[in-house]
């Protein structure tokens, strides 16, 4: 067997340690996964729930105002939770000294467009605050219509095109689903997750949706 001269096998040795550095190095600097909000009950689960649901007449807006529902509430120090959603949902955010994302990009999971202006984005409320309302939420006391409104423990704040979002604006799944038909499933699953925790009421129209929709997940 011919022998490798022991300065080639410093150089193998050599460039496979190089080899192996960039390879650490590329897994280091590899671009940040987008973060998401809470994972939501799995298909399943939201299936069995709704099986559970009996449709109830959605109430009336009578009385209603976003201000009964105090929402981007401070998170810690100078971040509020809008802040808090920019930057959880983003990729290499930068925020200045008062918690304003000031660069960064973001990926609408409604309708799959990418920003870079946090101005271009709103934070969705998966279950509107007005739906809220309309599902029992009007009964509820200011302190836990305020937990709802800054919820970042269960699927319910997202954040989204701006104008995708105001298309949206109060609908359920009924009337209104994310343009991007391969979020519906997460949508639903969201929907439902949120409605359960919060003992929130469904119409006819929006269980039948989400039961239709999560019946081909």
């Amino acid at each position: 067997m011919a022998l490798i001269p022991t300065v080639y096998a410093r150089r193998i040795g050599v460039l496979a340690s190089a080899v192996v550095l960039a390879s650490l190095t590329s897994l280091v600097n590899a671009p940040t996964a987008a973060a998401a909000p809470p994972t939501p009950m799995s298909a399943a689960a939201a299936r069995s729930y709704l099986a559970t649901v009996t449709p109830k007449a959605e109430g009336s807006t009578s009385g209603y105002s976003r201000d009964l529902f105090p929402h981007w509430s401070t998170v810690s120090g100078s971040c509020n939770t809008r802040e808090t959603v920019l930057k959880r949902d983003g990729v290499n955010v930068v925020q200045d000294s008062a918690c304003a994302a000031v660069s960064g990009s973001w990926y609408s999971e409604y309708d799959g467009a990418t920003w870079t202006a946090a101005s271009d984005l709103d934070i969705d409320h998966v279950v509107a605050l007005a739906e809220a309302w309309r599902s029992g939420a009007n009964s509820w006391t200011t302190t836990k219509r305020q937990q709802f409104a800054n919820d970042l423990s269960r699927p319910q704040l997202i954040a989204v095109t701006d104008n995708v979002n105001q298309a949206k604006g109060d609908l359920d799944p009924g009337k209104w689903l994310p343009p991007r038909t391969a979020y519906r499933c997460t949508y639903a699953r969201m929907w439902v997750h949120v409605k359960q925790y919060w003992g929130l009421s469904m119409d006819s129209g929006e269980k039948t949706a989400l039961t239709n929709i999560l019946n081909g997940c």
